[in-house]
């Protein structure tokens, strides 16, 4: 008997063969292409319209244009009811085979939210190649600047969804050849950064992004790092950036500080260029400790996990939309790390049923993409923070990393973007 897979505007039987791993990855990502004919898409175009038209929504930021720099593949999800035993055969409850990778998840997070993204990566010119492409330009990401290899495989991932505990595990093969520097002529590396206002880099294609970045740099174009772990290369990309986002793991693991608030310290310390590094802490949302931009002496000092666990004591628990609580600016002292001035900030997450959680695939994607569009927008740290985490949480609702990420007109987000837009005259992240 056929399996039935279900999508909200169709119902249709798939075959027992597309599960078993024989099924090519042609045939699973033609079904892709075929189940995304049945669900209508807004362009970008319309997104733009829209929200310029709205009078609910403050203007789009003057300047829109961001450049990333990462990987592009295809994701083949398969949600289970749990997680399976070493040589169990379980069969999976729904399917979905969409566009992936963090670069291409934040910079189609962030042309949904209406900037302008362009995206430096490469594919192979291979069926999954030519609809990470396709999908990519539907959401209004610029891809004309992605290199196409004639031969070799673009790259995917395979993701396990367990609905039980809600987490997801992921299995990735790197694309062959790998994107080189070379394969990017200097002509197109100047048109990519022409009116950029900032450049995103999410530690992939490392030794192409260094040429980047350093390009990036003589322009005195900001530079965002998503430090989701350590890789090659990421040391000589995080000396050049003005601004970090790190996963829950990777500040300790780089600066080995015994807290997550010292090794905060210890990272502005050891890169006197970053502006503010925040680290993603899923259900339990976020800190950022942001660099004071005033050089007078601060007289009040104190250490920084205590100050963490005063800020924590203020939080509201019964709250369900995001919020941040803040510092004022302040001496930050993190034994035998050293002392650092500026503000922490704690940043909550939005309290998601149980019954509506359903894939944190692409969540982190997600926060950054809102964040890229946060510092276009100027918002001050207390309402990005919040925003970032309302579009995260969004895209938890459905499976896969993209399929819930929110439009701009998202009413959702709407008091999120009225508050920055009165918030932007008087303070801003710069």
């Amino acid at each position: 008997m056929a399996t039935v897979y279900t999508l909200p505007s169709a119902t249709f039987p798939v075959s027992p063969r597309f599960y078993s791993y024989s099924s090519s990855l042609r045939s699973s990502f033609s079904l892709f292409r075929f189940l995304n004919t049945l669900t209508p898409k807004m362009s970008y175009p319309s997104i733009q319209a829209s929200s310029q038209f709205s009078p609910a929504l403050p203007p789009l930021p003057d300047n829109r244009i961001v450049l990333g720099c990462g990987a592009a593949v295809v994701d083949f999800l398969a949600t289970v009811a749990a997680y399976p035993k070493p040589d169990d055969k379980i069969r999976s409850t729904s399917l979905k085979v969409q566009g992936g990778g963090n670069a291409g998840n934040a910079l189609t997070c962030a042309a949904r939210l209406g900037l302008n993204p362009r995206l430096i990566s490469k594919v192979a010119n291979d069926t999954q190649g030519r609809g990470i492409l396709e999908e990519l330009e539907a959401d209004g990401v610029d891809t004309s600047f992605l290199v196409v290899s004639k031969e070799g495989n673009s790259p995917f991932t395979y993701i396990i969804v367990d609905d039980q505990t809600k987490t997801r595990t992921c299995i990735h093969t790197p694309g062959f050849p790998p994107l080189i520097p070379d394969e990017l002529a200097e002509s197109s590396l100047l048109s990519a950064l022409d009116g950029a206002r900032l450049v995103y880099f999410d530690g992939r294609l490392h030794e192409t992004a260094l040429v980047v970045a350093q390009e990036a740099n003589r322009k005195n174009i900001p530079i965002l790092i998503d430090a989701e772990r350590k890789r090659e290369g990421l040391d000589n990309l995080l000396n050049l950036s003005d601004y970090v986002v790190c996963s829950a793991k990777f500040p300790q693991a780089w600066t080995e500080a015994p807290s997550i608030p010292s090794a905060l310290v210890s990272m502005l310390l050891r890169l006197p260029n970053i502006k503010f590094v925040i680290v993603t802490l899923g259900e339990d949302g976020c800190i950022m400790l942001e660099r004071s931009v005033t050089e007078d002496d601060l007289s009040e000092e104190m250490d920084v996990d205590s100050l963490l666990e005063s800020l924590k004591q203020k939080k509201d628990n019964n709250a369900a939309t995001p919020a941040c609580i803040s510092s004022t600016v302040i001496k930050l002292r993190a034994n035998g790390v050293g002392t650092v001035s500026g503000r922490l900030f704690v940043g909550t997450a939005e309290k998601i049923p149980p019954s509506k959680l359903v894939d944190t695939t692409g969540a982190g994607d997600a926060f950054i993409g809102a964040v890229l569009y946060a510092i276009c927008a100027n918002m001050s740290p207390e309402r990005m923070l919040p925003f970032a985490a309302q579009v995260a949480a969004a895209g938890c609702g459905a499976l896969g990393a993209r399929t819930g990420l929110p439009y701009r007109t998202d009413p959702r987000l709407a008091s999120f973007l009225q508050q920055s837009s009165q918030m932007a005259t008087t303070s801003s992240v710069q």
